[in-house]
């Protein structure tokens, strides 16, 4: 087996900047451009779901699937507002709140985030290009059915949605416009688009909340993956006061902000000077903190619902299962909160209605929305997801595992196993290990279509939360910065033989598969433990640290400099020239199927590519799914069917016995 070159610094810059130059949207270099990298472009196909009873049903079916991903009720409370991806992009769509017939309210490439405008009469939306995540702002009257834009995009202009002024007057928004890198403040007419700056920022600012009376902005900066600064911002003035600067650091707004309806206080959830975040109310003119509930596990979803903020609601994280909570204000005691299906909620409520909003994501369902009245305690299912013809019954429950790492650390992970049924060859599953992104991020019970199809084909899926990832306490999430990088990526093997250990899973016959900072775990762990699994699958993945953190979106910034340490500075230089899959990509012997977006801002396609090379170069089979009108993540249906087919007609076939 040939080994591959290690890439000096300017020869893997060359390859990097090099992207697709040369070669014909069909994948084949164009004459006269040797060395053109070959991939595969998806093209149009039929859905082919096969029939409901069919055993199992194609990945279509699966992928078919689905539910609100987003709910917002009117301010009255009477309409719901929702974010669905059934005709093949994400959507907006309105109905009753109370149920009735959906109506499709925007069209095209899909939408990035929606609100109400405070009279109601009103939609805020954002649209970007094919995932580029530059957007341009549109307000959609519901009375007239007219559209009109608010923001025109700008080129390298990354702007972030904070919220209405309380009269709906204006918009506040965060953006990268003046420099394209730091995220300004700006306040912007909702009537006519006329934007002005109220403040210079520095990476990555974001509007949290406008104060009821429109005169304060709170804002948050970002340190780190997990954790923010709070501050006070006069609209008028432009100064700036500090509400949180912990040392060490913390988050503030992981967990929902609500202003109170006097403009007195802030309610939010925080692990300031704690592991677990807590509810806490934030009192303006003492500049106090006040605990109102914790518990060993992360609050979130902090809403003040109903008239002067009658009601407060929250939700916590428990073992990545949302359990719902509620206390009545003015008497401080809690309100029981209705049986509902289990999943991962997320809430949403006006001041002006007692209804709150619940969207359900669980394992089966994959996205309901509950209105439930917090004064009548009245319980109404507004709206149904689709299952797209699949029988409940036969989508498995994963189930929580906890494993010790070799240092001691405890790990856990969700577990999906084949049913008898599904597993018709007998003897223990393969198993596919599907890491997270972020990496702080956490892999919680939500419905994963990809995941329950793998598994009525007999193969077991196995979600790790290495160390880094959130919902195990403020220190866990550390456990993988900067130099403790390759921690987490030894933890994937930890993992791994714990579960042979337990005899549930054939993990001799393990692949690997993860996207963004999950796609640099595939290829880390394959280059680190050349061994341990047969396959593996990354999808917009880094390869080189050096480059990727060079060219990061402005969102990212400030995250990296404490995630990974400052590029710039020698020290992490020289780590990642070291410590970079690329740079031990000779390693990997196993194959590898790679894909990325064209459109992705977030992580350039270079990286992709220049593993695909040194694989190819080395002998190893490296199919690339090169997709042309997407950016970070697949959004639209035909790519998705396109790519999750080969990807299951990979992995299928990577994991299949081996004759003796």
């Amino acid at each position: 087996m040939r080994s591959v070159q290690l890439l000096s610094g300017a020869m893997l810059g060359a390859l990097l900047l090099s992207g697709c130059a040369g070669t014909a949207p069909n994948g084949q270099p164009e004459p006269g451009m040797p060395g053109a990298l070959e991939f595969i472009s998806p093209v149009p196909e039929p859905i082919r779901v096969g029939y409901a009873g069919e055993d199992p049903a194609d990945v279509a079916r699966y992928l078919l699937a689905s539910g609100a991903q987003g709910a917002a009720l009117s301010p009255d409370g009477e309409t719901l507002a929702i974010r669905w991806s059934i005709t093949g992009a994400p959507q907006l769509w309105t109905l009753p709140a109370l149920g009735g017939q959906p109506q499709q309210r925007t069209f095209g490439n899909g939408i990035t985030f929606f609100a109400w405008s405070p009279d109601g009469r009103s939609l805020l939306y954002g649209a970007d290009n094919d995932g580029n995540e530059q957007e341009s702002y549109y307000a959609l009257s519901l009375a007239e059915m007219s559209e009109r834009r608010v923001l025109r995009s700008v080129e390298g202009g990354f702007r972030q949605f904070g919220d209405f002024t309380a009269d709906g007057g204006q918009i506040a928004y965060s953006s990268t416009e003046r420099n394209g890198l730091d995220f300004d403040i700006y306040l912007a007419s909702f009537a006519t688009g006329a934007s002005r700056l109220v403040y210079e920022g520095k990476y990555a600012f974001q509007v949290q909340a406008v104060s009821p009376d429109g005169a304060r902005l709170l804002l948050s900066e970002a340190v780190g993956e997990d954790s923010d600064n709070l501050y006070l911002l006069d609209a008028a003035s432009g100064e700036r006061t500090t509400v949180s600067m912990p040392e060490p650091r913390a988050n503030h707004t992981g967990g929902g902000i609500a202003w109170s309806a006097d403009g007195l206080s802030i309610y939010l959830s925080t692990n300031k000077d704690r592991e677990f975040a807590a509810l806490v109310r934030y009192d303006l003119a003492t500049g106090t903190f006040t605990d109102l509930f914790s518990v060993d596990a992360d609050v979130e979803n902090v809403r003040l619902c109903g008239s002067a903020g009658s009601f407060l609601v929250w939700t916590t994280n428990e073992s990545g299962v949302s359990r719902l909570h509620a206390r009545s204000m003015p008497s401080g005691e809690m309100i029981p909160a209705p049986q509902l299906d289990e999943g991962v909620f997320s809430l949403n409520c006006t001041g002006q209605s007692n209804r709150l909003a619940i969207v359900i994501d669980g394992y089966d369902t994959p996205g309901d929305v509950i209105v439930w009245d917090l004064g009548t305690r009245a319980v109404t299912r507004a709206f149904e997801s689709n299952l797209a013809g699949l029988a409940k019954n036969r989508l498995v429950k994963p189930q929580s595992v906890k494993m010790m790492a070799r240092d001691g650390v405890e790990l856990q992970g969700l577990l999906y196993l084949p049913d008898a049924g599904s597993n018709a060859g007998g003897g223990l599953p393969p198993v596919v290990f599907d890491v997270h992104g972020g990496p702080t991020a956490q892999s919680r019970p939500s419905f994963d279509g990809t995941a329950q199809y793998l598994a009525d084909r007999g193969i077991a899926v196995f979600q790790p939360n290495v160390r880094g990832s959130t919902g195990f306490g403020r220190t866990f999430v550390t456990l993988d910065d900067r130099e403790k990088r390759l921690d987490s990526v030894r933890d994937l093997i930890d993992m791994l033989g714990a579960l042979k250990a337990a005899g549930q899973v054939d993990t001799s016959r393990a692949a690997v598969l993860g996207g963004s900072y999950g796609g640099y775990m595939v290829n880390a762990v394959l280059a680190e433990y050349p061994d341990a699994f047969r396959a593996g699958v990354s999808l917009y993945g880094v390869a080189d640290w050096i480059t990727a953190l060079e060219v990061a979106s402005p969102a990212l910034k400030a995250s990296d400099l404490i995630e990974y340490g400052d590029i710039n500075d020698p020290e992490w230089r020289t780590f990642y020239a070291v410590n970079s899959p690329i740079r031990n990509a000779d390693k990997i012997r196993v194959p590898v199927l790679y894909s990325h977006g064209a459109m992705d801002p977030r992580i350039d396609i270079a990286e992709t590519e220049v593993m695909v090379r040194a694989l190819r170069a080395n002998g190893i089979e490296a199919p690339f799914i090169r997709i042309p009108d997407e950016g970070h993540g697949w959004r639209k249906l035909s790519n998705r069917l396109f790519y999750f087919r080969r990807q299951a007609e990979f992995l299928e076939a990577q994991l299949a016995k081996q004759e003796p």
